[in-house]
């Protein structure tokens, strides 16, 4: 869902290279695709017990949480402030140290 998510802008903008230089960033060994299994189902459901949080960042943050993720990065500056067990942290891109 993410890499879906990141790479609608570059291919409605037609821009190829950048689609493709995204997909290879995914394929980095530092970098984790979490599926969406059982254990992240268990933790949607807990994590849509908040309402302000949208269906599809809850599947997000599920996946990142049944993976036990160090870091969590979005461009939704809300979901940084929220607790979600089993992501130790959640940052904005423009705050992400990294």
């Amino acid at each position: 869902m993410t890499v879906g998510e990141v790479l609608v802008k570059p291919l409605s903008l037609g821009n190829r290279p950048l689609a493709e230089q995204y997909r290879a960033s995914f394929g980095a060994p530092q970098v984790t695709l979490a599926a969406f299994d059982l254990g992240a189902a268990e933790a949607y459901a807990t994590i849509r017990n908040d309402r302000t949080i949208g269906p599809a960042d809850a599947i997000q943050l599920a996946c990142a949480a049944a993976a036990e993720v160090d870091l969590f990065i979005t461009n939704d500056s809300r979901l940084n402030r929220k607790n979600v067990p089993g992501v130790k942290f959640i940052s904005s891109l423009h705050d992400a140290p990294i």
